[in-house]
Order: C-alpha cells, then sequence, then structure tokens
C-alpha cells in the first residue's frame, strides 16, 4: 500500500517592488498617462521629473488597513476643521517640477483647490499638497521614499510625513529645516499646518510585531 505524498508547498514568494521605466523616447502627455492610468486601475503610477514611468503593485493587506486608518483620521479631522481637502492615494498632483505623484494621504487649503478650473480639478491637478503622508510598505526602499519626500518639500509641500512601521519610526519634513526622525511616537502634531491635528500611531505600531 502506498502513501500519497502531500504536494510540495511554494516558498512565499518576496514582495513585488516598484518597477521603474524609462519613457523619455515616448515622450508621455498627461493626457496619455491620465488614460494609462485609467486602463490599468489595479496598478499605482507615476511620472517623475526626469520622464520614468514609476509602476507600483497594489498595497498588501497590512499596508492597505493602514493607508485607510492614516486617512481615517486625517479625513475626520479636516471635516471638523473645514479649511481643506483630503485626498486619497488614487488623486494624482501634476507637480511644478513635471511630476505626478500620489501620496498615500494628501491635504490642500480649501481656498488653493478652489483656485483651479473645474478641468483641473478633474485631471491630474496642477497644485503640490500642503501636507502630505506616505507610507512606507515592506516593498518600498527607504532611499528612494526619502527621496521622495524631499521632492515634495521642493515642489511646496509645507508639511510631509513619512512613516515608516518596521522600524517604528517617524521622518518628519518642514521647509527649511532638517529632516526630524521621531522614533515610536505615541501621536504626532500637524501644527501649525493642520492646527489641532494630532495623529494617533498606536494602530500603525499595533499593527507590526514588536
Amino acid at each position: 500500500m502506498t502513501t500519497a505524498k502531500s504536494p510540495a508547498i511554494a516558498p512565499e514568494a518576496a514582495p513585488p517592488y516598484r518597477l521603474a521605466l524609462n519613457i523619455r523616447a515616448i515622450d508621455l502627455t498627461k493626457d496619455q498617462f491620465l488614460c494609462l492610468c485609467s486602463d490599468n486601475g489595479d496598478l499605482r503610477l507615476e511620472l517623475t521629473a526626469d520622464g520614468e514611468l514609476i509602476i507600483m503593485p497594489p498595497a498588501g493587506g497590512e499596508s492597505g488597513w493602514q493607508e485607510h486608518e492614516l486617512a481615517l483620521q486625517v479625513g475626520i479631522w479636516a471635516k471638523q476643521d473645514g479649511t481643506g481637502r483630503v485626498f486619497s492615494p488614487s488623486a494624482g498632483f501634476d507637480l511644478p517640477n513635471g511630476a505626478v505623484r500620489a501620496p498615500d494621504v494628501s491635504w490642500i487649503l480649501l481656498s488653493r483647490w478652489e483656485s483651479l478650473s473645474k478641468d483641473e480639478q478633474r485631471t491630474f491637478s496642477p497644485i503640490c499638497p500642503d501636507f502630505v503622508i506616505e507610507l512606507r510598505s515592506p516593498s518600498d526602499r527607504l532611499g528612494e521614499a526619502q527621496r521622495k519626500m524631499a521632492e515634495y518639500l521642493e515642489n511646496g509641500v509645507r508639511l510631509g510625513w513619512l512613516i515608516d512601521p518596521q522600524n517604528k519610526r517617524i521622518y518628519v519634513y518642514r521647509p527649511g529645516q532638517p529632516v526630524e526622525i521621531l522614533d515610536e511616537p505615541d501621536t504626532i502634531s500637524g501644527d501649525p499646518v493642520l492646527p489641532g491635528f494630532a495623529l494617533d500611531l498606536s494602530p500603525i505600531w499595533q499593527a507590526r510585531p514588536s
């Protein structure tokens, strides 16, 4: 009598990483890029100022939940404050340097947002957010995320948070100031850009093993 062998279990696949494609020769227009994004809704796409197409896989379950938690907290504050609009990572912004970026969470002062035309609001809006959050996922390289945050500052962001759940660390970006590094803070204040807002980080840290 023979015993059937259990099927071999494939090792867990490594998390997918972002791809950067040099498309300078194509000279992709912003309208063409918008169509490309619409046709590939399962991917998150960005354009760099140097003419690279950045292809990012969908967020994993944990990162997706963390993104939602961050957007929820900022959104609750913004609805009560009423001075600005909150945007999800599906919103792309046409930055002054020519890049099209989609922060994980962003906020724009209402007066600046309403200065845009309806057509500008419906496409990649030609505006840099006042505030951004980028959440480092397991597939994100820290150096690339830090360069992206520096780009936001160069294009007009007034406050930026790079949240690194793996190391329970936050990098705080402000114009004209050195990057501030906070290790496992319980909360972080958005003053004065987001007056009265304090982000509760305990849900984010609890999602990662100690």
